[in-house]
C-alpha cells in the first residue's frame, strides 16, 4: 500500500462510524471498493495529478463513475477526499474499512494459495482449523499457484502459514546452508 495507513485510518474510522449508525456496512464496502478501483486506474491517477483539472470536475467524474455503488453520503465523502487531495488514499481507506467491518462482525478473510484445487473435505478442515485458531468466522479466497509443487500458503490477517512444498524446501535449504 503506497499511501500511509495513518492517513487512511481516520477516514476509514469516520466512515465506519457513519455506516454503523445506519447499519450500512455492506453498502459502504461496495462503494469504497468501487471507488478504490477507480482511484487506481491510470487515467484517474493522471487526472488527480493534473493541476488543470478542477476539484469540482474531479469530484463529478468520480461520482459519475462510481454512481450506483455509492451509499448515502458517498458523494460527500468523495468530495471531502478531493478537497483534501486524498483520492489516492481510497484503496487504503477501503482496506482499513473492510478490516474494521471484519472486526465488528468477528469475521476474517483467509487467502489460500494452493498448488491445486482444494477438495471439499480439505476446505472444511482448513476452515474449521482457522476458525478454531482465530476465534472468528472465516471465509476463504482460493487461488492456484502450481509453482508451489504441493501444499498451500494461508494468509489471514497477521497470520501466515506456509505449508507449501516449495516453502518447506526453502526452509530445509536454509537449515542445510548453516
Amino acid at each position: 500500500m503506497s499511501v500511509s495507513i495513518s492517513i487512511a485510518r481516520p477516514y476509514a474510522q469516520a466512515i465506519f462510524d457513519l455506516a454503523k449508525e445506519d447499519d450500512a456496512y455492506d453498502q459502504w464496502l461496495e462503494g469504497l471498493s468501487m471507488a478504490a478501483i477507480v482511484a487506481e486506474d491510470e487515467a484517474v491517477v493522471a487526472l488527480v495529478a493534473d493541476p488543470a483539472v478542477s476539484n469540482d470536475d474531479l469530484h463529478a467524474l468520480l461520482v459519475d463513475i462510481c454512481g450506483e455503488s455509492l451509499p448515502k453520503g458517498g458523494d460527500n465523502f468523495l468530495k471531502l477526499l478531493v478537497q483534501n487531495d486524498r483520492v489516492e488514499s481510497l484503496p487504503g481507506i477501503a482496506a482499513q474499512f473492510a478490516e474494521l467491518v471484519d472486526s465488528e462482525r468477528r469475521t476474517v478473510t483467509a487467502d489460500v494459495v494452493s498448488a491445486q484445487q482444494l477438495t471439499g473435505e480439505q476446505r472444511k478442515d482448513l476452515l474449521d482449523a482457522l476458525e478454531s485458531r482465530l476465534g472468528r468466522t472465516v471465509s476463504l479466497v482460493e487461488s492456484i499457484d502450481e509453482s508451489l509443487m504441493g501444499g498451500a500458503i494461508v494468509r489471514a490477517g497477521d497470520l501466515v502459514i506456509d505449508g507449501s512444498a516449495s516453502g518447506r524446501l526453502g526452509k530445509l535449504a536454509a537449515v542445510l546452508a548453516r
